[in-house]
């Protein structure tokens, strides 16, 4: 297959706009909600094409933080709203599982060259504290310098926080 050029482009955009000064970038890089049905391709001929591009761009990425010398200043993560399941389903994909999924952070100041958490040998819960979006949240915003314990009124004028666990991922900070 041939690669498409919102991977690349996308990952130069995103630097450029670091570079510009713009202090968050979200993006959205790929089509990976790969439960799969009766015809299309498995999960992993699908993710034969997708992963080497999404690596080399990822890896590029970073790399190019790192010899700009703005890997403190600039968080990378990388992460998916869920878990998938630990087997495979009877289509060759794989869905949704909200009780252990992985997410992947880069530079930030945050503490590198490690893995935090673990799970069963299945891959179906985790064995060690277990970490959820909000804890990722919560380390974003310390990367950020946002105090997670700031409230915001809603729209009856109630205090309400930013999040609900503002604990950041302690290995990370």
């Amino acid at each position: 297959p041939t690669p498409v050029a919102w991977d690349w482009e996308s990952f130069i955009r995103a630097r450029r706009l670091v570079e510009a000064g713009v202090p968050f970038v979200s993006m959205q890089v790929g089509l990976w909600d790969h439960h799969c049905a009766e015809g299309l391709p498995t999960i992993f001929e699908s993710y034969r094409s997708l992963l080497p591009l999404y690596d080399n761009c990822l890896s590029a990425l970073i790399t190019d933080l790192h010899e700009r010398d703005l890997h403190q200043d600039v968080c990378v993560i990388v992460w998916g709203e869920f878990g998938r399941t630990p087997r495979i389903n009877k289509f060759g994909g794989r869905d949704h599982w909200p009780a252990a999924g992985s997410a992947l952070f880069s530079g930030g100041g945050l503490k590198m060259g490690q893995y935090v958490g673990a799970t069963n040998s299945s891959g179906e819960y985790p064995i060690t504290r277990p970490y959820t979006p909000q804890n990722v949240l919560a380390t974003l915003y310390h990367v950020l310098g946002i105090d997670p314990s700031t409230t915001l009124p809603d729209h009856n004028g109630r205090p309400q926080y930013l999040l609900d666990d503002r604990d950041p991922i302690r290995e990370l900070v």
